[in-house]
């Protein structure tokens, strides 16, 4: 599929989206994060607005997705394994692995995964363990924009969810 569907949630309407406002030390780094899952979206968008104590939102979009793959630096994790592992303890660590990218997509470390992820990266489980604890997962997914050229070229603004 060339176009996708996206969904960037949180408590702000995002027409302009924006990679540089990221934190760095975040699952794939700092960039403008995205998914093609609207449920993982909705979940989000709902505990956001906990935190945020403010109204839910879901920015929806339009991602050239094949267009841009062939014109990025991209990175896909097809599942939780040894690559995103490392991957992800590098970027959480303050590692800057993924300023060799412009687009990365993979499963989320949310709250499914971090605790192995934590354990992992404190030296409370092995490599081994930590791999087998994932195995079992369903990964969600997140795509995250590095590149702020290939993000403006590449993703159009379509509507603004509120919610609930």
């Amino acid at each position: 599929m060339d176009i996708i569907e996206v969904y960037h949630a949180g408590t702000d309407r995002v027409e302009r989206p924006d990679c540089r406002h990221g934190r760095v030390d975040l699952d794939f780094g700092q960039g403008f994060y995205l998914t093609d899952i609207y449920d993982q979206a909705y979940n989000f968008a709902i505990a956001k607005s906990r935190d945020r104590r403010s109204h839910p939102l879901i920015n929806v979009y339009l991602l050239d997705r094949k267009t841009i793959l062939e014109e990025s630096r991209s990175l896909i994790f097809d599942r939780y394994d040894e690559d995103w592992l490392e991957f992800i303890v590098e970027c959480r660590s303050g590692g800057n692995v993924w300023k060799d990218y412009d687009y990365i997509e993979g499963g989320v470390a949310d709250d499914r995964v971090i605790d192995t992820v934590n354990m992992y990266i404190a030296g409370f489980i092995s490599r081994d363990t930590a791999l087998n604890n994932l195995r079992y997962l369903k990964s969600n997914n997140q795509i995250c924009i590095l590149n702020q050229k290939l993000l403006d070229k590449h993703l159009k603004f379509r509507e603004c969810l509120k919610l609930g």
